[in-house]
């Protein structure tokens, strides 16, 4: 067998632009790389971006604007997660979840036959020293939306669990971005607002912010209000509520934020003096209005995060390993159906995320 079904991203643009193939070579590990058969790769927000582009400084609206057709504006020069020109054709899927079968010659051969995750944010391995220089599987290098990849096994992390492939395919990309967060604007047992909680990051940070001993008040669209409150949200907001209202000025300690967009300046708002700001998303926007006298004044820290030191994922093995989190899926199509996947992940009508499954070899 020397062929293998793979998905190719063949440009920045709609959703033509992912081209379902059956006689695609499957990749040969190099020297410090594994090749994994792949079990099932979730549907991320990175996917939808990388594919229209939106990583592109000319791109200043929300994400399901371009979610189905791309960004017009979008310049691939710079719509990448690294700001380099992306190499077409390109396998993307950055929540991998399958079987090691081959090692390179220079890779540990005891992986062969251990059941693996797969590390979203890699580091750069032309800057091995500079955590903040990262790639994105996916982005970067090929992904999981295909029958086989191979990845640095640096990159692989053997799991032993009860969970099926398809749950955990959930994990990677949304819970390693929340607990990344969490990590790195040290959340502990505060008062906690999430924004976009209903999605596959909001939904993983709930879990990951209790399981931290935080209070959560989470922000979702009211149709989902009770979802998310099953999730494990002490208090939720509706999206198009005044949270200034229900809460008041200077009422949490920390934001979690994935959103942006029109009502970022009640974030801060809310936050108490020292307060803590952390981002990993825009989806509704990511140009906001920042009164600079409300950060200084209020001595408040904002963090981006999108490196991540190695022990964050390491200790999402050991959370599913210790039975201290649970998937989320909502639903799982086959990898052909990658289209309508997309389509319902750009809908919003789910909490969870979507997965993916390629046929058996």
């Amino acid at each position: 067998m020397s062929q293998m079904h793979a998905v190719h991203l063949t440009g920045n643009g709609g959703l033509e632009k992912l081209v379902y193939r059956t006689d695609v070579a499957i990749p040969t590990p190099a020297a410090d790389q594994v090749l994994i058969q792949v079990a099932a790769c979730g549907v991320n927000n990175t996917d939808i971006n990388t594919r229209i582009g939106w990583y592109s400084k000319t791109v200043t609206g929300d994400t399901e604007s371009g979610g189905a057709d791309g960004f017009s504006a979008s310049v691939e020069d710079d719509a990448s997660w690294s700001g380099e020109p992306l190499q077409f054709p390109r396998i993307q899927g950055a929540d991998i979840a399958g079987t090691v079968i081959a090692v390179g010659a220079e890779a540990d051969d005891s992986l062969i036959g251990r059941r693996v995750l797969v590390g979203t944010m890699q580091q750069d391995p032309a800057h091995p020293d500079n955590i903040y220089r990262t790639w994105t599987c996916g982005s970067e290098c090929d992904g999981g939306f295909a029958q086989f990849t191979v990845q640095r096994a640096s990159q692989v992390y053997p799991i032993d669990c009860n969970w099926s492939d398809i749950e955990l395919a959930s994990i990677p990309c949304a819970y390693s971005t929340a607990e990344g967060m969490l990590h790195r604007a040290g959340i502990g047992a505060e008062r906690v607002l999430i924004t976009g909680a209903s999605g596959g990051v909001g939904s993983a940070a709930i879990q990951l912010a209790k399981r931290r001993g935080a209070y959560v008040i989470a922000v979702c669209s009211a149709s989902k209000v009770e979802d998310v409150r099953a999730v494990g949200a002490d208090q939720v907001l509706e999206r198009d509520s005044d949270w200034l209202a229900e809460l008041g000025h200077e009422s949490v300690d920390a934001v979690v934020d994935l959103v942006a967009g029109p009502k970022w300046p009640v974030l801060l708002d809310l936050l108490v003096r020292g307060g803590k700001y952390v981002a990993s998303g825009a989806i509704a926007g990511p140009i906001v209005e920042l009164d600079v006298r409300t950060l200084y004044l209020k001595d408040l820290t904002l963090f981006g995060a999108t490196a991540q030191p190695q022990v964050v994922f390491r200790n999402l093995v050991k959370y599913i390993e210790a039975d201290e989190i649970r998937p989320l899926v909502s639903k799982a199509y086959p990898l052909d159906q990658i289209h309508q996947a997309q389509t319902d992940f750009l809908a919003k009508a789910y909490v969870g995320k979507l997965v993916l499954v390629p046929p058996a070899p």
